[in-house]
């Protein structure tokens, strides 16, 4: 439990500064995302971050039980499976983040999405 606590404390208030910046700052967001998709070397150094970051978490918290707990471990296979796939596909990654920034509601929901997966581990770490 000390380390489910440990991570939702770290990974929350990650997800929320993260999201919070991003709606707040569409422009800038679009810029990031444009010159990382235009950089194979900023792509695949991301794929490797987000697959080390997926790897220990997944090491250290690989826990599946009906409670809150499982948003840590799922965080972590999707990070492992994003930064994977980011490494080994990165032209089908291309394509398909230039469709998905084109839909803007789309970009939002996933933005409100990481918001409230933030507040929801930011609120079982720090306030239960």
């Amino acid at each position: 439990m000390q380390t489910s606590i440990f991570l939702a404390r770290l990974i929350g208030p990650i997800l929320v500064l993260a999201a919070a910046g991003l709606l707040l700052n569409r422009k800038i967001m679009d810029a990031i995302a444009r010159e990382v998709l235009d950089s194979a070397v900023a792509l695949c150094l991301l794929g490797l971050l987000d697959f080390a970051a997926g790897l220990a978490i997944v090491l250290t918290h690989n826990v599946w039980v009906a409670d809150w707990r499982v948003i840590i471990t799922i965080l972590g296979w999707l990070l492992i499976i994003r930064g994977a796939v980011r490494v080994l596909i990165p032209d089908q990654v291309k394509g398909f983040a230039t469709k998905v920034l084109k839909n803007k509601t789309a970009v939002c929901v996933s933005l409100g999405v990481t918001l409230a997966l933030g507040l929801v581990l930011s609120f079982y770490g720090y306030a239960r």
